[in-house]
């Protein structure tokens, strides 16, 4: 493994809603499944009904469309009190299909921006999700030859950062990663002694805005447009390469 001193070695970037859109269609699909659940019930909070099924469910089905999709047939048919239709089940069955199918819209100044990043340091992607389906988002995205290594994984936690900066060959010390998530894309990296550049997106989802950075402020930047990642990296990397600097 690489010495911890010397600056930032490795910068690893986020694909949903980083890189192109994903929260819209599942925010859209919600409110289909909420349209489709109030032919049954006079329900204000179907939303937030959903999402308590989808975390209990993350252990068994994890990330991704096909996870929501069984959290929506089983919220479904516990809240009508299983007096939804057959019918309306193949509804829900279709939104998950349409996710599945959506095509890439890959967000404004974002492939000139990893370019410009790719130019001084190396860039991997990590991603989260279905398999199969970040697969094809990846493909589809026309992004995947700025990258030198992709990776899908079940989850973002510590644990997994910490197996892959060890197939890396770099210390997290020397680790950047740019996301629009702080649960999994900068939290997890900071605990670990990294850098992260926050990237809001306009809408995130309930479980990804669990998250409360308690340390390593200085180790991060909030930008409000992928294009002030080269200079946020910039920033971030002055302060990685003073020797003064203490690492945890």
């Amino acid at each position: 493994m690489q010495n911890s001193s010397g600056g930032i070695a490795l910068v690893g970037f986020d694909a949903d809603d980083t890189l192109w859109r994903s929260q819209d269609y599942f925010d859209e699909a919600q409110q289909r499944f909420e349209q489709i659940i109030a032919r049954y019930v006079d329900l204000e909070d179907a939303g937030k009904r959903l999402y308590a099924y989808e975390s209990r469910n993350i252990a068994f089905f994890g990330y991704g469309v096909k996870g929501m999709a069984l959290s929506m047939i089983e919220a479904a048919v516990d809240i009508t009190g299983a007096s939804i239709r057959a019918a309306d089940i193949g509804r829900i069955v279709q939104l998950a299909k349409e996710l599945l199918q959506h095509p890439v819209e890959v967000l404004p100044g974002v492939r000139a921006a990893v370019e410009a990043v790719a130019a001084r340091h190396p860039v991997v992607l990590i991603t989260k999700g279905d398999l199969f389906h970040q697969e094809a988002k990846v493909r589809e995205s026309g992004l995947s030859d700025l990258f030198r290594r992709i990776e899908i994984v079940s989850e973002k936690d510590p644990a997994t950062y910490a197996r892959l900066f060890e197939e890396f060959g770099v210390a997290a010390q020397r680790f950047l990663m740019v996301g629009n998530s702080l649960r999994s894309d900068i939290a997890p990296v900071l605990a670990l002694g990294g850098w992260g550049v926050h990237v809001p997106y306009h809408t995130t989802w309930a479980h990804e805005a669990e998250a409360v950075v308690a340390q390593g402020g200085e180790r991060m930047r909030s930008i409000a447009a992928i294009a002030e990642l080269p200079q946020a990296l910039q920033a971030l990397e002055a302060v990685a390469s003073d020797p003064q600097v203490i690492q945890p």
